[in-house]
């Protein structure tokens, strides 16, 4: 039986996790580690496009039955409240408004039967705590995020740009703390945390000084930097390595500050035509833009993400259906954009992208059948207005993921949903630790890669069981 945790319970466990691990001492590489196997990498680096909130499948990348408003209509006749649209791959269909992604799918493989975990009650922050970290929330230390990892055993491919960068994220909305809690790099050292970017218009903001301070200032602000955080909690509890770690951490950063590269955060330098084509009114797209600059200058992690706000964006509790429309037009051509332009120059053959949610969505069920949680949603039987419209329940048990590049299969679907409600997965189930070793693999960092935390070894996946899923890579 899964253990009831509310938001108050997964604060208070994650900051004790935080402050236990920074009294820990450098990780050590366990006795498992030496069973290491040398696997030949097919990527270089990955961006993963987070839809944070809940992209409803039979919305989006595997319509269902298309049944049209109408005032009276019964909610169970409604899987998708979009008719299906054609892609590259014969005998594939989209949801209408994304028109510009299917016309890419030739590129890359389409996940139709990912299940998000049961963690015993839908949170989204919990959830997506459980996507980015391979782990359930909450644990005894800070685990490292995906993109952590990747740092960690893969380093830079160019030392001045940060090798883990999150773009579109605010913590100043919403469950700020929550989403911190998996923005970390945890054991592993602050030396392969995120390097944020909240907007990227303003990336340029994030590698260079305010106005008006010139190196002298700057160096002084570094070192009173340095004296705070001696005189803080990381002083007081920090190991050498942890400390050692942070200072990494800001040398990066002073090295990009006066490094060429860092015109690469610069939008503006971007060709007008280009510029537009990722330009959707939102930062998301222009996310997509500065991942794909930062990829040519050598990133090895990037997530760019919608954002996670509570009843915004891919939150649809309610509107779904008018909700999902500007949704669409946010994403639908900059991603595309991106992968045509990565195709183009050669980088998509190295470079993952992969199209994720923390769950799905539906009409009726919340959860998945036979393991039902508490409605969070109120939704009549019989639809009267507009708004009740949409994929607005907590769907766990069918959702899409795209993966593009870097050694996945071109023009492959992968998996399968029912065509009656509940559409749950009925063919090649797979779940989050499988999509992290198999990226781990392509990557070329093997599945018992473990270090000894806490007197045990601590794997990528938990207990190092995830498996590779060969079905999705090229060989």
């Amino acid at each position: 039986m899964k253990t009831f945790h509310t938001r108050r319970d997964f604060l208070k466990k994650t900051s004790a996790a935080a402050v236990a691990t920074m009294g820990m001492r450098a990780p050590l590489a366990g006795l498992l580690s030496s069973c290491e196997s040398k696997i030949p990498s097919t990527a270089d680096s990955v961006i993963l496009l987070f839809m944070a909130g809940g992209m409803a499948h039979t919305e989006t990348f595997d319509p269902k039955k298309y049944t049209a408003f109408r005032k009276g209509m019964e909610a169970n006749e409604v899987l998708s409240t979009f008719p299906s649209i054609p892609t590259s791959l014969d005998g594939i269909s989209f949801s209408e408004g994304l028109e510009n992604i299917a016309s890419v799918m030739d590129k890359g493989t389409l996940i139709r039967s990912y299940q998000a975990a049961d963690l015993g009650h839908i949170l989204h922050t919990r959830h997506q705590y459980h996507f980015h970290t391979c782990y359930e929330p909450p644990q005894s230390v800070v685990v490292p995020h995906l993109g952590s990892w990747i740092a960690k055993e893969k380093g830079p491919l160019n030392p001045v740009i940060p090798p883990f960068i999150n773009i579109g994220q605010r913590f100043t909305v919403g469950e700020g703390e929550e989403l911190k809690a998996f923005h970390s790099a945890g054991f592993l050292g602050s030396e392969y945390g995120p390097f944020l970017i909240p907007d990227p218009t303003a990336g340029l903001d994030a590698v260079r000084p305010p106005v008006g301070m010139d190196s002298k200032r700057f160096e002084s602000r570094n070192q009173l930097y340095k004296d705070l955080i001696s005189a803080g909690p990381m002083g007081e509890f920090g190991s050498d390595y942890q400390k050692e770690s942070l200072k990494q951490s800001m040398e990066q950063a002073y090295m990009l500050l006066n490094s060429p590269e860092a015109k690469a955060f610069d939008l503006s330098l971007e060709p007008k035509e280009s510029y537009e084509k990722y330009d959707t009114g939102g930062r998301f797209g222009l996310g997509c833009l500065l991942a794909r600059r930062l990829v040519d200058q050598g990133a090895r992690y990037i997530t760019v993400t919608t954002e996670y706000e509570p009843f915004f964006g891919w939150d649809t509790h309610d509107n779904g259906h008018t909700r999902l429309k500007d949704m669409k037009k946010m994403i639908d051509s900059p991603i595309a954009q991106l992968i045509k332009d990565l195709d183009q120059s050669g980088k998509l053959d190295r470079t993952m992208v992969i199209v994720a949610s923390e769950f799905s969505r539906d009409m009726l069920t919340e959860g998945r059948p036979g393991l039902k949680v508490l409605d969070q949603v109120e939704v009549p039987d019989i639809i009267e207005d507009m708004k009740n419209y949409g994929m607005h329940r907590h769907f766990t048990d069918g959702c899409s993921v795209l993966m593009f590049g870097g050694g996945i299969k071109r023009g492959h679907v992968f998996g399968k949903t029912a065509d009656e409600r509940p559409c749950k997965t009925i063919e090649n189930p797979i779940k989050i630790d499988g999509i992290h070793q198999t990226i781990y693999h392509a990557l070329g960092i093997p599945a018992d890669k473990n270090y000894e935390i806490e007197q045990r070894p601590f794997y990528t996946t938990p207990d190092g069981h995830g498996k590779v899923e060969f079905g999705l890579l090229v060989g």
